[in-house]
């Protein structure tokens, strides 16, 4: 029997990979035609905007939840036990549709969402019922009634027998990508996320659903927090190359809250423990363990940024200020199983997240909250835009933008940085110096065609404090690409600990060849690296 707390990590792991978390699933439209579902009652996406908006000028009542202390009691074990009964999926006969399956509430889950069909333009309410799934005899989920409500849902492929997308759980929902593989997640906003403030996690708590051609979805949503509403629309779509969400929102400050801090506009939440430039703070056997590597950023004026992530040791948050972004994305760059070496989640498989942003998002900044951890059920990284405008009771956000699920972000002109590694400093063969980290940037090498180590490319490296050496720009031997090598001699500890900026890129010709690489560092992590080796 499982004893202690279950994260929302292992709670969606179980829920979207092993089956734990079985599904209480919508009704299938069946041969008979026999659906329970509610009163029909017309449906419109501008009549969900103004119901946002109605609900932002009324005080926030937290959702009631029906038969809480029985949901208490179904634990992670008990929730086990529950099995879906497929004949039930909504849609199931439609060979065109999505196939909707839902999820069953429980201790991780209590708070009910409701759930609509949608089609031409009316709606209907899909209700929770006990007898639409399996239970042993005596399990506490057959008292409950059906009022109980729903936890969120997940859509199916008939023909691989599995998900490829779910929602569950405050804003939040996941797609397999390009591979099948479920990896990091994305939510409808994010609310003073590592403020001084505590967070506030906004739910959705009605969705609306409809069909849409070649098996894809619609999906209709009212977000509802103490401080905030808003209207979504998220409309879901498979291709050859991954999932592609194009996701319009408007949101609503309540008019009688407290101002927003930190207001965050698409963001993505993922893990990263560790990798190649921080090896050293786990002592796991795998060489990698995480979602994501890095934030890409293609700015309003063009330029590309790379940031490698961090397990940092403190929480650290960094904006990088831009108007009209062109995208921002978490993105999973190290694609070789040997680097990971984990045949069970495969880590290699984890999709990029790209965010495109549809019109004109204004001033703003890109911004990346990293927090520490020891182990690969907690998301740790968070990026999301924070617009300029002030959040202020009574503000409104319309936001669109288009989310790919993709193996790779879309192709960019300059070479991209693949790998960033770290070590002692100096040359080899000589007294090794006190105090100086070596740095290893990769690149993958496009447009550098017919460039070698005598034609003059050079790295353009600046640091926030240290001083920098032994600076080089070369073709990797017996690889395909090129690699970065410098020195930084971060002195003594001085007990302080305030990170070192980096900001490095490769130049020909006083023509930028690549990426701008962009990196943060901790002199504890580094004077623990090199104590460990003295």
């Amino acid at each position: 029997m499982r004893t202690g707390p279950v994260t929302r990590r292992e709670a969606l792991a179980a829920a979207l990979a092993s089956g734990a978390f079985f599904l209480l699933p919508a009704l299938a439209r069946a041969a008979d035609d026999l659906i329970a579902t509610g009163p029909a009652e017309p449906f419109s996406f501008d009549g969900l905007k103004a119901m946002a908006r109605d609900l932002a000028q009324q005080p926030f009542e937290p959702a009631a939840v029906p038969n809480a202390a029985i949901l208490e009691s179904i634990d992670y074990d008990l929730h086990n036990q529950i099995t879906y009964r497929p004949d039930h999926t909504l849609w199931a006969d439609d060979p065109e549709a999505a196939k909707i399956r839902f999820f069953h509430p429980g201790r991780y889950f209590k708070e009910p969402v409701r759930i609509f069909e949608v089609e031409s333009g009316t709606a209907r309410e899909i209700p929770y019922s006990a007898g639409l799934f399996d239970m042993p005899e005596g399990h506490p989920a057959r008292a409950l009634g059906p009022d109980t409500g729903l936890a969120g849902f997940r859509v199916m492929d008939p023909a691989q027998g599995n998900d490829w997308m779910a929602f569950l759980g405050a804003s939040y929902w996941r797609t397999a990508g390009y591979s099948g593989q479920f990896g990091m997640s994305v939510r409808g906003l994010a609310i003073d996320t590592a403020a001084a403030t505590p967070e506030e996690f906004p739910r959705f708590t009605r969705f609306w659903l409809e069909r849409s051609p070649g098996g894809g979805l619609v999906i209709y949503a009212l977000m509802e927090s103490p401080r905030t509403t808003g209207a979504y629309r998220i409309a879901s779509t498979r291709g050859s190359e991954g999932i592609v969400q194009d996701v319009d929102a408007e949101i609503f400050v309540r008019a009688d809250g407290e101002d927003i801090g930190l207001l965050g506009l698409a963001p993505l939440t993922s893990m990263f423990w560790f990798g190649k430039s921080n090896r050293f703070v786990s002592p796991d056997w795998r060489p990698e363990v995480h979602d994501s590597d890095g934030l890409e950023i293609l700015t309003g004026a063009g330029e590309r940024i790379w940031r490698p992530l961090n397990n940092p040791p403190r929480v650290m948050t960094n904006a990088f200020v831009d108007e009209n972004p062109r995208g921002f994305g978490l993105a999973q760059r190290e694609r070789s199983f040997a680097e990971y070496q984990d045949d069970g989640v495969f880590y290699e498989r984890r999709a990029t997240v790209w965010v495109e942003p549809v019109g004109d998002w204004g001033k703003g900044a890109v911004t990346l909250v990293e927090l520490s951890t020891n182990d690969e059920i907690h998301d740790n990284i968070v990026a999301f835009w924070r617009p300029e405008a002030p959040a202020t009771a009574g503000a409104s956000f319309a936001t669109a933008y288009r989310l790919h699920w993709v193996e790779t972000s879309p192709e960019a002109a300059v070479a991209r940085f693949t790998a960033t590694r770290i070590g002692a400093g100096g040359v080899p063969g000589q007294p090794r110096p006190e105090n100086v980290i070596k740095f290893v940037v990769d690149l993958d090498g496009r447009g550098f065609e017919g460039l070698d180590r005598t034609s003059g490319v050079e790295a353009v490296v600046e640091a926030s404090r240290g001083e920098l050496g032994l600076t080089v720009a070369y073709p990797i031997a017996e690889a395909t690409g090129w690699r970065v090598m410098f020195d930084l001699d971060i002195g003594p500890d001085d007990g302080t600990d305030e990170p070192i900026n980096l900001r490095m890129y490769v130049s020909h010709e006083g023509q930028a060849k690549s990426e701008t690489w962009i990196a943060q560092t901790f002199p504890s992590q580094l004077h623990a690296l090199l104590d460990s080796h003295a």
